[in-house]
């Protein structure tokens, strides 16, 4: 999970993943001949860590598709019809995931693959790192679904805090997984799950070679991956991670021959440097600088779907919010539109609980309950008996948040006659602290980015009971009935109207407001070409062609 765009929804396919790609989308410079090397620059900002079990940062992850190759590859360069990868899939490395019953599933890999240390990727790699993987480290609640996960992991003290001294694993392999030969996996989940092989493409299923156990410390400063490019020398914290092309590569190899990560502690910085041709690529655009981006920098500028979202979430364990209309006056009373085209001008409006950029997404599903009203926002405000006393927003202030909610501040004060508002900036981290401990009392913002593709990613961590994310505290026993439906239907694609009946339900009961969906405003230098950034905010490194 990642706490943290248009309107083209991105169909992800598959059948036993043998489903090829089909054309291509639409990118700067499309139809350029390949290049024979160079090498250009991207922003990053400092990264978390370098090991795949615990890289949930974006910015550890952009470093980390250039390492190392997914099972899965998703097409979502082509907007048109992008589809989930598998033989035919330039750099994925897995051909077949196949089950008969969704809980059973078979992975078969490509042959040939090989580590940056020339040792082969072989099903033991994937097998290994998995069982590490769901022990004590950041991305371990991917593998909860394996059957014999719990053995892994440790007890807890006295004050809820993970003890693994005082209460150790019980076991060191998960019963559910297990290299069947060098090229196939094998893995049972505790549940049925129709959704697990569009989860494969996430970074904490990456293989890891035999040199990482030997020193993982070292590991996180050099990793050893089975990507198209590999280190270059040592991560050099707070300054730069450079990589070279991997000639052992077994996939598609990269255009250029290099790539460095150029870290900045300021977006704004980047920018300044990319105009004086320090810096090549930034994702994300300044907002002050995206009305001129693209005059500025000659056409060199291109906004493209990313699959965060924005809402606005209601404490509803506090009894002021119980009332439904009262959350729907909330959003009925605020204006996206205006927001978008004034503050917030890396976004556009949301109208669904789900991006666009997935398969199950449908548009204006949340619709009069996310328009703009403010006659009918006034009607449901005072049908819920108004508000009595001080209203606290809360949001982070180590983000661009403080302008867009102070003006969302201002909207409730016109529309529905607020006028006692207060607002609560607080770290990221404290505020995720409070909404973990149940100690928000008013409207908060919050944000998510997809993990991997699928509605069910969107709707069980933010608002199924007990959900890894559930800050609202959200609870509705027909919502995670029809969540266990789409989990548990023959296909993927079965699973989206269980989905679809899943949101019904959130948007009658609206325990969040939709605001925004990401744009990824991207900005790049005269000397590349084929810039594209996917839902996942990873630029595509290795189809970037240096002039």
């Amino acid at each position: 999970m990642r706490h943290k765009g248009h309107r083209v929804g991105v169909v992800l396919v598959a059948v036993a993943l043998a489903v090829s790609a089909c054309g291509g989308g639409q990118r700067s410079g499309e139809g350029a001949p390949l290049a024979q090397g160079g090498e250009f620059s991207v922003f990053i900002c400092e990264p978390r860590g370098l090991t795949p079990g615990n890289a949930n940062q974006s910015c550890s992850s952009e470093v980390l598709t250039a390492l190392f190759s997914q099972l899965v590859e998703y097409d979502t360069a082509n907007t048109e019809n992008p589809v989930l990868m598998g033989e035919d899939a330039p750099r994925g490395h897995a051909a077949s995931i196949t089950s008969r019953d969704q809980q059973t599933w078979t992975i078969t890999l490509k042959d040939g693959w090989t580590f940056h240390d020339g040792t082969p990727v072989t099903a033991q790699s994937y097998v290994d790192a998995w069982n590490y993987g769901a022990y004590a480290q950041n991305n371990a609640s991917f593998f909860a679904n394996i059957e014999g996960f719990v053995g892994l992991q440790c007890g807890r003290g006295a004050a809820g805090e993970l003890d693994c001294d005082a209460s150790p694993p019980i076991s060191e392999r998960m019963s559910g997984l297990r290299a069947a030969d060098e090229r196939t996996i094998e893995v049972r989940l505790s549940a049925p799950f129709s959704q697990f092989p569009l989860t494969l493409g996430y970074a904490a299923f990456y293989p890891l070679p035999e040199a990482f156990y030997a020193d993982p410390e070292a590991f996180n400063t050099a990793p050893i991956g089975d990507g198209p490019f590999k280190m270059d020398g040592t991560w050099i914290h707070n300054q730069s991670v450079r990589v070279t092309r991997y000639t052992g590569y077994a996939g598609k190899p990269a255009n250029a021959a290099a790539v460095n990560f150029q870290i900045y502690a300021s977006i704004e910085t980047a920018f300044t440097d990319l105009r004086a041709g320090n810096l090549d690529i930034i994702d994300r655009t300044p907002r002050a600088q995206i009305p001129t981006a693209a005059e500025r920098l000659d056409g060199r500028f291109a906004e493209f779907p990313g699959s965060g979202w924005t809402y606005l979430g209601f404490p509803t364990y506090d009894p002021r919010f119980a009332d439904p209309n009262l959350r729907k006056a909330f959003s009925m009373a605020i204006d996206r539109e205006a927001l978008t085209r004034t503050v917030k001008p890396d976004s556009v409006p949301a109208d669904s609980f789900v991006s666009p950029v997935v398969s199950g997404y449908r548009e204006g599903a949340c619709g009069e309950w996310c328009e703009f009203n403010p006659d009918r926002a006034r009607q449901l405000f005072e049908q819920a008996g108004g508000w009595q006393g001080e209203l606290v927003l809360w949001f982070n202030s180590d983000g661009d948040h403080a302008t867009w909610m102070e003006a969302i501040g201002n909207q409730l004060r016109q529309h529905l006659g607020i006028q006692d508002i207060r607002f609560e900036p607080l770290l990221f981290a404290e505020l995720l602290d409070r909404e973990r401990d149940k100690g928000i009392n008013g409207p908060f913002r919050s944000a998510w980015a997809m993990d991997y593709p699928s509605p069910q990613n969107y709707l069980q961590p933010v608002f199924g009971t007990g959900g890894s994310s559930n800050y609202t505290y959200y609870s509705n026993p027909a919502f995670d009935a029809a969540l266990q439906q789409g989990n548990a239907a023959g296909t993927i694609s079965d699973g989206l109207d269980f989905y679809h009946q899943a949101e019904d339900l959130l948007i009658q009961d609206m325990p969040a407001i939709p605001l925004f969906f990401d744009v990824w405003a991207t900005s790049w230098s005269e000397r590349v070409d084929n810039v594209f950034v996917d839902p996942f905010e990873h630029v595509n490194k290795a189809d970037i062609v240096v002039k």
